[in-house]
């Protein structure tokens, strides 16, 4: 016999509830149950979140009549979607993208008011080890693109300069590929960290972007297709900027005149973000701005404006009364 010290299985430690549940032997009755339960939830957001998650859940199976077929193969999707990540992939993040989950709740996080930059998405490409960046030098290494100086000042809603602020930045390269992707990756490329100087100004050098798929070899790729959705995103530039006291920003700008501006797979572009860049077609301010091989840059410029910590709080705030006034309204109606 083994020496081994006998284990039973053990519960949560959490006794039945003193009240009252009907054996489910109806539909309703499921739904019914459920919802007393959860108001149990000892933390009130939780317990109003999961309430509403098992309202709209539990009517998305009554009213498509889900079989278990459909329902065994949603479990499967969301198994192999989980599956799918790795520390430098997000499969899950994309699955929230392609539906539009996370530009809502990005939009409805980040309300801007005053000449405040928006926000867009963050998408499963950031990474926490991109290199530190002087001001002008290169995100990219050479060969990775097309030439592009991007430059701007970091400024208040009352224009005044904010110094120091982090910015973070990340992009694909001429392939349509973000570092990533690359199996032999070995070090951060087409990203980078740097900060603002004294007077808010920043500048680098980068590539421009291209349109690109997002991955199409996982779970998500096969929903867009079973969905007859293209797979596309415009090309863009990536950039986080945080500063002490101010709300932080998570945005990026697109380049005018990309076919799928309109039809963003992950519906990250607004109309504020839509930037032209510019032409310079000068070999020696090309070779001054530090591009190696001369010849000619594309150019961004872009102030970006944040809001304070207490800016964005009073407007959040202010959305979320209209919000609730509306839905009080709606309630007294029906």
């Amino acid at each position: 016999m083994s020496d081994a010290p006998e284990v039973k299985a053990t519960s949560n430690g959490i006794s039945p509830p003193s009240f009252h549940l009907p054996l489910p032997d109806r539909p309703e009755i499921i739904t019914a149950n459920i919802q007393k339960l959860t108001e149990l939830t000892p933390n009130p957001r939780h317990r109003f979140i999961f309430k509403a998650l098992v309202k709209h859940l539990h009517q998305f199976v009554n009213e498509t009549s889900l079989t278990t077929d459909e329902w065994m193969a949603a479990i499967d999707f969301l198994t192999r979607t989980g599956q799918k990540c790795t520390p430098l992939r997000q499969e899950t993040i994309l699955l929230s993208d392609v539906l539009g989950v996370s530009a809502l709740v990005d939009a409805l996080n980040n309300p801007v008011a005053g000449g405040a930059t928006e926000n867009s998405v963050l998408g499963p490409f950031y990474t926490e080890d991109a290199a530190d960046v002087d001001f002008g030098e290169s995100i990219a290494s050479e060969g990775k693109g097309d030439y592009m100086y991007v430059e701007g000042r970091i400024l208040t809603t009352n224009g005044l300069p904010i110094p120091n602020a982090i910015i973070e930045t990340w992009e694909t390269d001429d392939h349509g590929f973000y570092d990533t992707q690359y199996a032999d990756r070995s070090h951060p490329d087409c990203r980078g960290r740097l900060r603002s100087d004294d007077d808010g100004k920043f500048g680098y050098r980068a590539v421009v972007p291209v349109a690109y798929p997002i991955p199409g070899d996982g779970p998500v790729g096969e929903l867009l297709l079973l969905l007859g959705r293209h797979n596309m995103r415009p090309n863009h530039l990536h950039m986080m900027v945080e500063a002490p006291g101010f709300h932080k920003l998570v945005t990026a700008f697109y380049p005018e005149g990309c076919d799928y501006l309109r039809s963003d797979c992950v519906f990250g572009v607004k109309k504020s973000l839509v930037v032209n860049l510019k032409d310079v077609v000068d070999d020696e301010e090309t070779r001054k701005r530090g591009f190696p091989q001369g010849g000619s840059f594309k150019l961004l410029q872009y102030d970006i404006v944040l809001l304070t910590e207490d800016q964005s709080a009073t407007i959040r705030a202010g959305v979320e009364e209209r919000y609730t006034i509306t839905q009080d309204h709606k309630s007294n109606k029906s």
